[in-house]
């Protein structure tokens, strides 16, 4: 593992939505275009129909002459009348009109006038028999007529016949978007890592600014290298929790490296001393397999071990909410007895993630709960039994003798059991949590650790001294409260999270 690689790596992972975007764009450009083409087609296909003229509505008006005789105008033109035109249509149509007249005065609107107007000629539809229609009124009739077809028929059949040229079209679009869907099928994967990414650089900022803010302190007195460079190198290595052997073995490797002495800025200096360090610390885990050991058959069962108020009960919780994401069948045995509480809280832990648990009496033995869930697992068929133990130190001997004792029966019920015996350690704590795995590991077979809290404290270097002095493997690290906080350690990721910013790659 490169530490250069890694920070490219991400680098180039940071340069690619940008270029995914300029590819979104140009798809929606060549979208929008096609889009424009097919729009296009369709439009000078239906035939719009022809603006309608309306004429105003026919209107009739009678005047009476001094004479007494009487003129009717029709649209303004004086009409000559039929002489077999009888007098009792003049009195009608004179009743008619003065009614009509009558009501026209009785309103001021526009509105009620074009009524008054309209009505005029459905009064007189017996008049009509005795006037002859003039030539041009009956034109403009059909020339209302006639549109009144086209724009009731026409548009019909056009938007069917644009419906049936644009349903290709559709389903050509339909197939692309197919296409489309099916393509990016391993993005939630991707996403899911740059998800990943994030949640080590927010749980490593408070180490990454104080190791940042130390190593800037350092660099700022730089002047060369010579003795007094190694000595503070040393100081500010032991401070930043990354252990007294770490920070000697760093110190004696540097000073053969050439490209320390080729330095000629602080920059270069800081890439060295880190690249340096990642090295150390890359040869340290080679034979380490951070992956838990997984039973063959039957369940797998996962003891915790470490000292009160490491977070042992809420890191069962959340690694059981993993598992029954991942569709295991869990288990859990509430097995601190002495706690107050303590089963209460893995109860709560139990409802929350849909698991079993199997409980037993406050202040009961712990081999008796052990026992009952080794039982029920094997008989339910369960995939994953997680053992909750009470805090202990190492140097307790009667709770050690007890611990001994659980982990007998796990093997009478089931041989290779327990398949792993995870140590969690409080990050926050620092060098006293190196010790503490350095005990326990004399003690028990403890077969890898679960670093918690590592978001609430600046001593992120204690993963580089536990993998140098202890050669036991960090399973997972807590990196926030919330349930997916908890994720599987990936070195690469805590490389990158830790150093981000300290480093400078082309």
């Amino acid at each position: 593992m490169g530490l250069f690689d890694i920070f490219r790596r991400h680098k180039k992972e940071e340069k690619k939505p940008d270029s995914s975007s300029a590819a979104v764009q140009s798809e929606t450009a060549h979208e929008d275009e096609s889009a424009d083409t097919t729009s296009a087609a369709p439009a000078s296909a239906p035939i719009h129909p022809e603006p309608i003229n309306i004429p105003p509505a026919d209107s009739y008006e009678e005047k009476i002459n001094p004479d007494g005789t009487r003129e009717t105008f029709h649209n303004g033109v004086k009409e000559e009348k039929e002489e077999g035109t009888n007098e009792e249509s003049h009195s009608e149509e004179v009743a008619d009109s003065s009614v009509s007249e009558e009501e026209v005065p009785s309103s001021s609107t526009p509105n009620e006038t074009i009524s008054a107007e309209e009505s005029a000629p459905s009064s007189t539809s017996e008049t009509k028999e005795a006037v002859e229609p003039t030539e041009p009124v009956a034109e403009e009739e059909k020339t209302v007529e006639e549109p009144v077809i086209t724009t009731e028929e026409k548009p019909a059949e056009d938007s069917s016949a644009a419906e049936e040229s644009n349903e290709p079209d559709n389903s050509e679009e339909n197939d692309g978007d197919e296409e489309q869907e099916q393509q990016p099928s391993p993005e939630p994967e991707e996403d899911q890592e740059t998800e990943t990414v994030k949640k080590y650089d927010r749980g490593l900022e408070k180490s990454r600014t104080g190791f940042g803010a130390r190593l800037n302190k350092f660099l700022a007195n730089f002047r060369h290298v010579d003795e007094d460079f190694f000595d503070d190198l040393e100081d500010m290595l032991i401070e930043s929790d990354v252990g007294y052997d770490m920070a000697m073995k760093l110190s004696d490797e540097l000073r053969e490296e050439v490209k320390l002495q080729n330095a000629k800025n602080r920059q270069d200096v800081s890439n060295v001393i880190i690249e340096k360090m990642v090295e150390l610390y890359d040869e340290a885990g080679q034979d380490e397999n951070p992956d838990l050991t997984m039973a063959k058959e039957g369940p797998t069962v996962i003891m915790f071990v470490g000292v009160n108020g490491a977070g042992k009960t809420t890191t069962i919780g959340k690694m059981a909410a993993l598992f029954k994401k991942q569709g295991k069948k869990v288990l859990l045995a509430a097995a601190d007895t002495f706690r107050a509480g303590a089963t209460e809280q893995l109860d709560v832990w139990a409802k929350r993630d849909g698991v079993d648990i199997v409980t037993g009496p406050e202040n009961g033995d712990p081999a008796a709960v052990v026992f009952d869930a080794v039982k029920r697992a094997k008989d339910e068929k369960y995939d994953i039994l997680f053992v909750d133990t009470a805090g202990r130190l190492q140097n307790k001997v009667n709770l050690m003798n007890e611990l001994a004792k659980m982990k007998r029966i796990l093997t009478r019920e089931i041989p290779d059991a327990p398949h792993e015996v995870l140590l969690v350690l409080d990050a926050t704590t620092g060098q006293n949590a190196l010790n503490q795995a350095k005990l326990f590991k004399e003690s028990t077979d403890v077969t890898g650790i679960v670093l918690t809290k590592l978001d609430g404290t600046a001593r992120g270097g204690i993963v580089l001294a536990i993998r140098n002095e202890l050669h036991l493997p960090v399973k997972y690290v807590g990196l926030g409260e919330k349930v997916d906080d908890l994720q599987k350690f990936d070195a690469g990721d805590f490389v990158y999270g830790l150093f981000k910013g300290l480093v400078e790659v082309d």
